[in-house]
């Protein structure tokens, strides 16, 4: 696993690519705990957001299993009035990068290529 300085320096990375970053972590997917984050907001509680989006995969996982789907969980997008989270798990599925981003300074091919960009690098 990657430390936690090379963790922030991903997020660094990704919000330096991108207008409307709000906030974005690393997220141990089984206990749901933040091994990395960054917010540009102070309303924005990222400690909570990363808790609930880590119960949101595990559930996403339940389904894709009861389905018998034969294949694995790549990412997620959550669109919202305002914002646009996305949802990036690492590969092997342990671990996983939330990132929110206003909605009207970005857009969503902007979003997925920072964060595929810097998670493959990190992770390769």
């Amino acid at each position: 696993m990657s430390t936690e300085k090379q963790l922030d320096d991903m997020i660094r990375s990704i919000e330096g690519e991108m207008t409307g970053f709000i906030a974005a972590s690393v997220v141990d997917l089984e206990s749901g705990m933040t091994l990395a984050a960054r917010t540009s907001r102070t309303d924005f509680d990222l400690a909570v957001a990363s808790a609930y989006n880590s119960e949101l995969v595990k559930q996403k996982l339940k389904i894709v299993k009861a389905l018998g789907l034969k294949t694995t969980l790549e990412d997620m997008l959550l669109t919202l009035g305002d914002q646009l989270h996305l949802i990036k798990l690492f590969p092997g599925g342990h671990t996983f990068l939330y990132l929110a981003a206003d909605r009207a300074s970005t857009n969503l091919a902007i979003v997925r290529n920072a964060v595929n960009k810097h998670v493959a690098t990190l992770t390769s």
